[in-house]
């Protein structure tokens, strides 16, 4: 599920503490019913984003425009819409890094 998710081989990280949580999240979590992959990854953008972990959102970006389940248009859009829910600083840091990943895919 994991490979699903990022749409590229991830290789284990190191230690127990790696494998124990890739292994719950991807296999439990990830794979429940009830949400498609573009469903939680919509969530995950929204959470990073609060959180101002706009280095960890990166990664999604990349894996949703990688699978096609966004495009650069409606990452912008709800890096948009965030930023009315999170605060501007942090939508607009998110749609700047929307576009960097963008263009660095291009």
């Amino acid at each position: 599920m994991m490979e699903q998710v990022y749409g590229f081989t991830m290789q284990d990280g190191p230690g127990a503490h790696f494998a124990a949580t890739a292994d719950h999240l991807f296999a439990d979590i990830w794979s429940r019913p009830g949400l498609s992959i573009r469903d939680r990854r919509l969530l995950l953008l929204g959470a990073l984003t609060a959180q101002g972990q706009i280095d960890v959102a990166e990664i999604q970006v990349g894996a949703a425009l990688h699978n096609e389940e966004l495009d650069e248009t409606q990452l912008r859009e709800i890096a948009l819409f965030l930023c009315h829910y999170v605060g501007w600083a942090q939508g607009t840091k998110l749609d700047a890094m929307v576009g960097r990943v963008a263009a660095n895919r291009k």
